[in-house]
């Protein structure tokens, strides 16, 4: 995403949550899948610009997950505006609305981080893309507030749990 935003294809997509084909889901047993690897796929493509199921996600996750990937689609309901925000600058400067770390923040080492990125100025995002629900996240310098309410001092790493119905991100507030 952060390579087509410096393309010029700013307002696109990732593959299609869940990717593969809807064949792929028919007549599947729900227990029989990581149900998870949707979950988190649905919330990595919730501060994207677009959001796109491969299949319907009430056809094949329990009620538990399908309540967090539609909190995930609320998230990105949310900050529709915020986007379609970027979208209209972007077509205007050029700037891409996803931007990689080190793009927004150059010489702070993030030429190496693979698993955050920037929505916007204003927002980074540092979905789980692993298994485990723990992770580290690397704040550039300034003060940022969490998806939780809580403020960090950035410059620093730091490690946070991330319970499968979290996706977090952060705010710049300064």
């Amino acid at each position: 995403m952060a390579v087509a935003g410096l393309m010029g294809y700013a307002y696109t997509c990732p593959d299609m949550i869940g990717g593969g084909q809807y064949k792929s889901f028919i007549n599947i047993d729900a227990d029989s899948f990581d149900q998870a690897l949707i979950v988190r796929s649905a919330q990595v493509h919730a501060l994207m610009p677009m959001m796109q199921f491969s299949v319907a996600p009430w056809r094949i996750l329990n009620p538990e997950n399908l309540t967090i990937v539609k909190e995930t689609a609320l998230l990105h309901e949310k900050m529709g505006s915020y986007i379609l925000e970027y979208a209209r600058e972007s077509a205007k400067t050029g700037e891409p609305i996803v931007r990689h770390m080190e793009y927004s923040f150059p010489g702070e080492n993030f030429t190496e981080c693979k698993d955050q990125f920037m929505l916007g100025e204003k927002y980074m995002v540092a979905p789980v893309v692993t298994p485990e629900n723990q992770r580290a996240v690397k704040l550039p310098k300034g003060t940022w507030r969490d998806d939780l309410g809580k403020v960090h001092k950035g410059g620093k790493t730091i490690e946070i749990d991330v319970p499968l119905n979290r996706l977090p991100y952060y705010e710049k507030i300064k």
